[in-house]
């Protein structure tokens, strides 16, 4: 088994609508990934931010402990890196203002992933064939308890794990190596409230390949 790695649980509600903005994510993302960056690469990485505002999403980052300085540069060109590999928090807090701040981070985690994934399909027909074979999504619909479910969850996280931990590694990394975003979704599509046909995909069968004509 390997050790835990590196992670950062947010519960002050003011951390957690702070972090609940895609600029601030994507930017913990890049240093996750690219390790420590100055404002300035940060900005040119993301392509969307100017530099100022960079600067600012970075420090307030700071301030909640999920970015920290990395030494060395001044101002804009001062590195920032990650404070961990992973960031969590209570899915169902009892304190109503924390819960609020947490349904409203939950939502902007889910919007970045549909973001993503959306921007992928798009400009898809740009990349290899076999990076458009080996990338894609589909569901499957499952029968299970709670407990079950959570065992699910916990089997594939352990299984990405390998790949996750060259994140934190200084080593080398295979070539042809690129980043991509595992989304991992486990939701009930029996929901108290919604019907069959607000929750799309209860078949195994809907996937990109099940559906082409």
């Amino acid at each position: 088994m390997s050790e835990e790695l590196p992670a950062i649980r947010l519960t002050d509600p003011r951390a957690l609508r702070a972090y609940a903005h895609p600029t601030r994510m994507a930017l913990v993302g890049l240093l996750r990934l690219h390790g420590p960056l100055t404002a300035t690469r940060a900005a040119e990485l993301l392509g969307t931010e100017s530099v100022a505002s960079c600067s600012f999403h970075l420090r307030q980052l700071a301030k909640y402990g999920l970015v920290e300085e990395a030494g060395g540069g001044r101002g804009r060109e001062k590195p920032w890196r990650a404070t961990a590999v992973f960031t969590s928090w209570d899915a169902s807090p009892a304190d109503p203002e924390q819960a609020a701040a947490t349904e409203a981070l939950q939502r902007a985690v889910l919007d970045g992933y549909f973001a993503r994934a959306t921007g992928w399909l798009l400009h898809r027909g740009a990349d290899t064939p076999e990076w458009r074979e080996a990338a894609g999504f589909g569901d499957s619909a499952v029968l299970v308890t709670a407990a079950e479910l959570a065992e699910l969850n916990a089997r594939i996280e352990e299984l990405a794990r390998p790949y996750v931990e060259r994140l934190g590694s200084s080593g080398p990394r295979p070539e042809g190596a690129r980043p991509v975003q595992l989304i991992q979704l486990a939701v009930p599509t029996d929901t108290p409230g919604t019907s069959p046909a607000d929750t799309p995909g209860t078949s195994p069968a809907d996937t990109p390949e099940a559906k082409a004509p």
